[in-house]
Order: structure tokens, then C-alpha cells, then sequence
């Protein structure tokens, strides 16, 4: 009797001591089978720029980050509307999202206000970090952000050199921009004495519409000399949305000027030319900042990085025009629009 209850003393441990293995071993293959999902707000704030999504998408892919398995993606558009901004990263903030990446500068601005006393780190791009307060510096960009910065000023002197290039007889050319935008003045202090140095006059038009564009060009083609031989778009929003573009572009037609610096299409209405940074390029250079993001550095110790320039030029639209592009000029496009 005494043997049988030992046995049956020993059945029992061993059915308890199985169990336990067995719950463990499940537990375990249950939390394999979870791995974590993170949860990536992505604000892109100017249609212009919107090809540095599918960028930093493709980016994070290469890096082993499959939307809808480990990663998902709230993509939230709209085009320059601060309010609208504001609006989605409120939503973002209360979604507790893992990452907030967005662009350009001032929804960047924007993101870094609304986390602001949040854990939520912000990866900015196509952002310009001069005269802003995005970030501390580049090595050291603190609290919670970090990102790809749009070299502004340095583009802005590019698209001003090009001009020139192109345009050689142009002593007049009109600057718009929209009144106010934080990033202008770092470039106004470049394009200045640049222009000064070389005879050039800079016609500043800050405006904050496409409606006070039209009127300021009205105003012009009122003069029996409108005063402008070029139009120069420097890095700012106003002039890349399609209908502040359209202003320029039709202004620039009916008086057979170039207008040139962005590159944009708007209703069979062209640039001549555009020095700008590569969206799809930018987007995954910002992947790999996202990746160290998730993967437990702080944002604010990940040094920024830059965005390379890139230069297209329309070669049509400029014999439309009666120029003449040199031959040096269009070795250094990246593409050449024929």
C-alpha cells in the first residue's frame, strides 16, 4: 500500500513538474510569435516633397521593418496648412505613436512643440535647422528630435549661381517668398551681397498668398517696363504650391522670362530649371535614423545629417526661351529635361 501511494505520490509530481514545462514552453512560443509592432506617425506636410514617403518606407523595408507585420504606418497629408499641422500631431501624440517622422520645416517645428513632455521622439526631414530652434546643433540635436536637414541656405546660393549662369544679362530678379517663413532670412543673408557683388538686383516680394502673388505681378505688368528679367524661387513653400507657381509661371510666359531655382510642372507651365534635394533619397536617409530610433537610442543624441543637392534643367524650355545652356552647366545636371 505504502509503495502504491509513493508511486502515486511520484506520478503526481512528475504530471505537476510536466505541466510547468509545458506552460513555459508555451508562454515562451506565444511571446515569439508577438514580436513587437511599432507604430509610426508620418506627417508629410508639402505635396512637393511628398516622394520622401515612399523613400523612407522603402528604406525602413531594406532594414527588416514589414508594414503590417512589425511596423504600421498613420500617414497624415496635407499641403503648407499649419493648422492642419497641428491637428494631426495632437492626434499623433494621443495615439502614443513609437515614431513621428515628418517634413518640412515648420510641421517639424510643429512636432517638436506637440511632444513636447512626451517620450514620443520626432524625426524631422527636408527640415532647415538655420534660424529655427529645431535643434541644439548637428552633433547634438537634444531632447527628443533628430533628422535630415534641407541645406537652405547653401541651395539657395546654388539656384542664384545657376541663374546667373543661365541668364547672364539678368541684373533684376524677382525674389518670392512667403512672409514671415522662419528659414528665409538665413538665405536673404547669402543672396544679398551675392547679388550686390555681381550687379544684380534682387526684387524681395514677401507675400502671404498666391492672391497677393497675382497682385503684386499685376502691379509690375501695369509699368511700361516690369522691372524683373528672372524669377528666382529660393527654398520656401509658397512658391512650389501649384497655385502660387502658376502665378509665376504665367507672369513669366506673357513676358518671356525664365522662371527657375524649383523645378515644377503645373499646367504645361515649366521651370527652366530646379536645384533642390532628392525626396526618395532623403526619405531613407532618414530610415536610418528611424531604425536607430527604435531601436533604443535617444533621438536627441543621433547627430542630423545633410541631404544632398540636386540639379535638373529643362533644355526645352530654355531654347523656348532664347537661351543658350553651357555646355559645363549641363554636365553638372543630374537629369537633363529635353
Amino acid at each position: 500500500m505504502k509503495n502504491n501511494e509513493r508511486f502515486q505520490n511520484r506520478l503526481r509530481l512528475c504530471t505537476a513538474f510536466f505541466l510547468v514545462i509545458l506552460f513555459a514552453l508555451l508562454t515562451s512560443s506565444c511571446n515569439a510569435e508577438k514580436p513587437k509592432v511599432y507604430r509610426v506617425g508620418i506627417l508629410s506636410g508639402l505635396d512637393y516633397m511628398a516622394g520622401a514617403v515612399d523613400g523612407f518606407k522603402a528604406g525602413m523595408a531594406e532594414l527588416g521593418y514589414v508594414e503590417g507585420q512589425n511596423i504600421v504606418y498613420d500617414l497624415q497629408s496635407t499641403n503648407f496648412d499649419i493648422a492642419t499641422y497641428q491637428r494631426i500631431l495632437q492626434q499623433f501624440v494621443a495615439n502614443k505613436v513609437d515614431l513621428i517622422f515628418v517634413f518640412p520645416t515648420e510641421a517639424s517645428l510643429e512636432a517638436k512643440a506637440a511632444t513636447q513632455g512626451t517620450d514620443i521622439p520626432v524625426l524631422f526631414s527636408i527640415a532647415n535647422i538655420e534660424d529655427t530652434g529645431l535643434v541644439d546643433s548637428l552633433r547634438k540635436p537634444g531632447g527628443n528630435i533628430t533628422g535630415v536637414r534641407y541645406p537652405g541656405p547653401d541651395i539657395a546660393l546654388k539656384r542664384f549661381e545657376i541663374m546667373r549662369e543661365l541668364v547672364p544679362q539678368a541684373k533684376r530678379m524677382l525674389v518670392p517668398y512667403q512672409r514671415g517663413y522662419p528659414i528665409v532670412a538665413s538665405q536673404l543673408e547669402l543672396l544679398r551681397p551675392a547679388a550686390a557683388a555681381v550687379g544684380v538686383t534682387l526684387i524681395e516680394a514677401p507675400v502671404d498668398n498666391a492672391a497677393e502673388l497675382q497682385t503684386f505681378l499685376d502691379q509690375r505688368a501695369a509699368s511700361p517696363d516690369i522691372g524683373l528679367d528672372a524669377i528666382l524661387i529660393i527654398p520656401e513653400p509658397l512658391a512650389v504650391t501649384p497655385d502660387a507657381f502658376l502665378v509665376l509661371a504665367k507672369f513669366a510666359a506673357e513676358h518671356q522670362i525664365p522662371v527657375g531655382g524649383a523645378y515644377a510642372e503645373v499646367e504645361g507651365y515649366k521651370s527652366v530649371f530646379g536645384v533642390n534635394v532628392d525626396p526618395p533619397a532623403v526619405g531613407k536617409q532618414a530610415a536610418f535614423l528611424a531604425d536607430k530610433i527604435l531601436r533604443g537610442t535617444p533621438a536627441g543624441t543621433i547627430p542630423v545629417v545633410s541631404a544632398e543637392s540636386y540639379f535638373q534643367i529643362n533644355d526645352s524650355v530654355a531654347q523656348e526661351l532664347g537661351l543658350t545652356v553651357p555646355e559645363g552647366l549641363l554636365a553638372q545636371a543630374n537629369k537633363v529635361i529635353h
